[in-house]
């Protein structure tokens, strides 16, 4: 069955854009970095970049591009177990919307299993989504303006001058390449609270036939 729900018409919807809205002010209360529309339409144009590069069906991009703007709404309810109540809030408003079912499965299990504690690539939307959310690493994601105050999740993201997320085609490898300040913080942090989503990372680029690569500072770390 075809669906009329497009990603243009979902992120121009106004209820979700609130939840968004609302869901980025939760995380600033308790001191997170920004997970507002930067973050989620990067996440959905990566996602969407990664199935297209390997030639997946046009309907399944658009899928992933949902799936990655809708991804973190659940962080209205609480953190904790955000990607549940998030796939919950997905499910509910695509339903509203008259998506079939099948594409609901597809981007409510995306986004139920995109946090690290619980995730898991289930399908090729849910793997792409993992890659593209767990990749947005950059300066302008910390909200703390004093650094002498900053914790090392501010250090590390702070000192991340350069970031892209690329599929080498030929190399069958998503790559992420960092350039790192590390008078800010030594790549040793960077691993210290990222090492379990990059880990994730390799995961989901075996889900879609490829590998992992992180380059820092023009040296492949892993």
């Amino acid at each position: 069955m075809s669906s009329h729900v497009t990603y243009a018409y979902i992120r121009q919807n106004p209820d979700i854009r609130e939840y968004i809205r609302r869901a980025d002010m939760a995380l600033a209360a308790i001191g997170y970095t920004e997970h507002s529309f930067a973050h989620v339409e990067k996440a959905a144009h990566t996602a969407a970049m990664i199935l297209e590069t390997l030639e997946y069906p046009a309907r399944q991009v658009e899928l992933a591009k949902i799936a990655g703007f809708l991804h973190d709404i659940g962080n209205v309810i609480n953190r904790i177990d955000h990607a549940q109540s998030g796939a919950v809030m997905a499910f509910r408003i695509l339903d509203k919307l008259g998506m079939p079912a099948d594409e609901i499965a597809t981007v409510c299990s995306a986004i139920g299993n995109h946090d690290e504690s619980t995730a898991f690539p289930v399908n090729a939307v849910a793997a792409a989504l993992i890659l593209a959310d767990k990749t947005d690493v950059r300066r302008t994601r910390v909200r703390n303006r004093d650094k002498a105050t900053f914790d090392i999740h501010d250090r590390v993201n702070y000192a991340v001058e350069k970031a892209s997320t690329t599929l080498d085609a030929a190399g069958k490898a998503v790559v992420l390449d960092l350039q790192l300040d590390t008078g800010m913080s030594p790549v040793i942090d960077y691993f210290e609270i990222f090492l379990e989503r990059m880990l994730l990372c390799r995961k989901a680029a075996e889900k879609l036939g490829l590998s992992f690569r992180l380059v820092v500072n023009g040296q492949t770390v892993l």
